[in-house]
């Protein structure tokens, strides 16, 4: 059996928090170049969507980009780490826009912008015992997406980990190479953040079109999980 467990300490620093999980089996998450248009398509749609949460001229004045920045002040992290929906939002911000990677990225990502929610993802079968969130002791091992060295997670950190060392730095800023989704991915967990009730709100809804999304295209049933402090886990694989 593996699980998803939220440790305390990160309930100690977001009680009102909430991390919204979805598990996906036996999907196949190779890239068919037929169905790039309507992965652009789902990307541009997210992207005009997320415009209304970027109203402020000044960037780091608009409400999402402040909460997640000052969310990361509340533990330890190496200089210049941001949330994953900054680095999307930013990015729709300077007039970029996101191409296919792959459907369950593509598919996360698309989502994310829409509802100004932090999303990642990672291949269950490549995690090594329990998948966790909650602060690092220090020095668990973690090869960053596109690196060839490691980084390893600094003491008090808030990371994803498991047996082998860390999955995703800083909350979702970094993504480690050993669990990436890729095309081969067959069974995947994918994560929404929240810290605060509205977040959680949004994530609530977030969740769930993610869910009919990957149902549609994948032609599977999945599972979510809304993780809170009062239910802080629950069951990848039997």
């Amino acid at each position: 059996m593996k699980q998803a467990i939220i440790d305390l300490s990160f309930w100690e620093l977001f009680p009102q928090g909430q991390i919204s999980i979805l598990t996906l089996k036996d999907i196949d998450n190779h890239v068919n170049e037929a169905d790039d248009p309507y992965f652009q398509e789902l990307l541009n749609d997210g992207a005009n969507e997320s415009e209304k949460f970027i109203t402020d001229e000044t960037f780091r004045e608009n409400a999402v980009i402040a909460e997640w920045r000052e969310a990361l002040r509340k533990f330890k992290t190496k200089k210049g780490a941001r949330s994953s929906i900054e680095a999307l939002l930013k990015r729709i911000s300077q007039g970029k826009h996101l191409s296919p990677i792959n459907p369950l990225v593509d598919i996360y990502n698309s989502i994310s912008l829409k509802y100004a929610s932090p999303c990642g993802g990672e291949n269950i079968d490549a995690i090594a015992g329990d998948l966790h969130l909650g602060l690092a002791q220090g020095g668990e091992g973690f090869r960053p997406l596109g690196d060839t060295e490691d980084s390893p997670a600094l003491p008090g950190e808030m990371i994803y980990y498991d047996n082998d060392g860390a999955i995703c730095r800083s909350l979702n800023w970094r993504e480690a190479q050993r669990t990436m989704l890729t095309e081969d991915t067959t069974n995947a967990v994918l994560v929404i953040e929240a810290i605060n009730a509205d977040q959680a709100e949004r994530a609530s809804e977030a969740i769930q079109e993610l869910k009919s999304l990957c149902e549609h295209y994948f032609k599977v049933t999945g599972t979510t999980t809304l993780l809170t402090a009062d239910h802080a886990s629950t069951t990848l694989v039997d």
